[in-house]
């Protein structure tokens, strides 16, 4: 899987008050980086379609999230909301920058803002991706997955027919997901986002929905942000599924450069 990666890296191991942090950091030096947090069992590596357009102009750095499968090594246990918080923080101040695009996949959205509900010192800006946190998640979505998983398995020419996007990339993908399967995640059970912590938020934060989520009531949640918080903004892909990273990887791109874009005046 690591020789997907696209460009050149280096591997960081960032020590925090829960363990030594593994990031992945590709691109030029100078600039905000792009933090990049994978959805549940994805690994830094699941970024690497993304990343060579990414790095091009912009440090990246793409994450191990601690408590899940990787190659972070935890030693202390994430028992709360504000410990995956304050992780989150001490892996961006060991990044030695002083802000960052902080950039997250469903379970990595939601780790993105849990620290902007709490603290927007070291946030240039969040993008959540179908973040996880605005409902419990139940059997429709256990079952959509089943058959998600189900299609990985399949041949690329009868992939190809059965569900949008590369097949390779699946394919690429599910060692990551069968790895992530063998390993005991050991994180706190998933908050609901309150309306004061949403409206807590400092940073510039954008959330990007899927139409068709199992995740989240897209409408419902595009419409509650905004109307909380002004300095939140929410787009709802036509559609589109959980799957979002998968079927239109271009878009995906595309709204983090977006972002990131938009701040290069006065880096």
């Amino acid at each position: 899987m690591q020789k997907k990666w696209p460009v050149p890296s280096v591997d960081i191991d960032i020590e925090t008050r829960y363990g030594p942090t593994r990031v992945r950091r590709s691109g030029p030096t100078d600039g905000i980086p792009i933090v990049l947090l994978p959805g549940i069992m994805g690994t830094s590596l699941s970024w690497y379609p993304h990343v060579a357009d990414l790095a091009a102009g912009h440090p990246v750095y793409a994450v191990d999230t601690m408590g899940e499968a990787g190659h972070s090594v935890q030693t202390r246990a994430l028992e709360t909301d504000d410990d995956l918080a304050a992780w989150l923080g001490d892996l961006l101040t060991g990044l030695c920058h002083d802000k960052a695009h902080l950039v997250g996949l469903s379970r990595g959205g939601y780790l993105a803002l849990h620290l902007a509900v709490r603290s927007g010192d070291r946030l240039a800006s969040v993008l959540a991706f179908e973040p996880s946190g605005f409902s419990i998640v139940g059997p429709r979505f256990i079952l959509w997955s089943l058959v998600e998983i189900g299609r990985w398995l399949l041949p690329a020419p009868i992939l190809r027919l059965v569900a949008k996007g590369d097949p390779t990339v699946r394919h690429t993908f599910r060692s990551l997901l069968f790895a992530g399967f063998k390993y005991k995640a050991r994180i706190p059970p998933q908050h609901l986002f309150t309306d004061d912590e949403l409206r807590a938020i400092e940073v510039s934060t954008r959330h990007v929905l899927a139409e068709r989520s199992n995740v989240v009531k897209a409408h419902e949640v595009a419409a509650r942000v905004e109307a909380l918080n002004p300095r939140v903004r929410a787009e709802v892909v036509p559609g589109a599924d959980h799957t979002l990273s998968l079927t239109q990887p271009g878009l995906v791109t595309d709204r983090i450069l977006d972002l990131a874009d938009g701040h290069r005046v006065g880096d």
